[in-house]
């Protein structure tokens, strides 16, 4: 039986005289893959040229470099603002450390941060499971909050932004949960397409993707609960991107705490990788579909970020990624996958 999925590949062959090897004739290999869902287009290219660049932590408790943090301990109370009553009646929410309070620079109606630690630098390997619950749970308590209040809003996401190789404004970790009606352009994009997908096959085609991934054992990293761990097809990371999806799931009222045990279990095994690399710093995702649809399953993607090098601190994005809009990636998925697959078996 046919797949309903295709996997495209255009492979390609650079020649050129090396300087590195006598000027010897030199090829490399460059693929350019399809996104089996929305048909956009990745580069694979230069694999393994680049590595992780470790970061000083250290540096960031320097008073001289960490300033005036309004998240920390001393001054997030009065440097914060505060819900009105008729969304949050005690114009905060707690939970553990995690404190979420309105964005002071909002990017939607409903907008909020969520200051996940008392520590203003948390390395990965700090996370703990109740830090990482805690986080989760107080932000989706939110989106569910905004969604009973405002079931006209149909889209939530959280994104979370750390260290600043991956663009965050403060190191001290915090995370952001929306809701809105303009989810942005690669959640857009991905509803869409699994509507169309829906609508031929009759199945959704998350569910679809992760059957056909365990049959062929290529990007298929493993399962825990109800939760599947995959890498892309397509990374929009430079280092590659992890995918987990949780089918069934299909908006952010069905969302369990038993769902938020399995996300935080299958992060702290990333984030147990990510040291052994050198990863300090990612942007990660997790997206929520509209209620009363069965065809766009949450799903949660992280990618590590870097600097290019410290001397100059040039970032791992560039103009194909800023002007084309395309994913460029030195990882192969497969070769996460296998990385990755021996730290699943839990």
């Amino acid at each position: 039986m046919l797949s309903k999925i295709s996997f495209k590949i255009d492979y390609m062959k650079s020649t050129f005289l090396d300087p590195r090897k006598g000027f010897d004739l030199t090829e490399e290999n460059i693929q350019v893959r399809y996104d089996p869902l929305t048909g956009k287009t990745g580069h694979f290219s230069h694999v393994g040229a680049i590595n992780a660049q470790k970061l000083d932590l250290e540096k960031y408790m320097d008073p001289l470099v960490k300033g005036c943090c309004p998240f920390c301990r001393e001054r997030k109370t009065q440097a914060t603002p505060k819900f009105t009553e008729e969304l949050i009646s005690k114009g905060r929410m707690m939970q553990g450390e995690s404190l979420l309070v309105p964005n002071l620079f909002p990017y939607d109606i409903y907008s909020a941060v969520n200051i996940m630690t008392d520590d203003h630098v948390v390395p990965l390997d700090k996370f703990n499971d109740k830090r990482l619950i805690d986080s989760f749970s107080v932000g989706t308590e939110f989106l569910k909050r905004v969604k009973s209040k405002d079931p006209s809003i149909p889209f939530h996401l959280m994104a979370w932004n750390y260290m600043p190789p991956s663009g965050g404004g403060l190191v001290h970790p915090h995370q952001q949960y929306f809701a809105t009606k303009y989810p942005g352009n690669q959640f857009a994009d991905e509803l869409k397409a699994s509507k169309s997908f829906f609508e031929q096959y009759q199945v959704d085609y998350w569910s679809e993707l992760i059957q056909e991934e365990q049959k062929r054992e290529e990007r298929y990293i493993g399962q825990i609960g109800d939760s599947y761990w995959l890498t892309s097809f397509i990374s929009l990371g430079i280092l590659g991107e992890i995918l987990c999806i949780f089918p069934g799931v299909f908006s952010i009222n069905q969302f369990t705490d038993l769902n938020i045990e399995e996300l935080v279990s299958g992060l702290r095994i990333i984030f147990d990788y990510y040291l052994k690399k050198n990863i300090y710093s990612f942007n990660a995702s997790l997206f929520f579909g509209p209620g009363e649809q069965g065809y766009f399953p949450a799903h949660f993607r992280i990618v590590p970020r870097t600097f290019l090098n410290t001397r100059d601190y040039a970032p791992d994005l560039n103009f194909f990624q800023a002007i084309m809009q395309e994913p460029v990636s030195i990882v192969m998925p497969e070769d996460l996958c296998k990385e990755l697959k021996g730290c699943f078996r839990v």
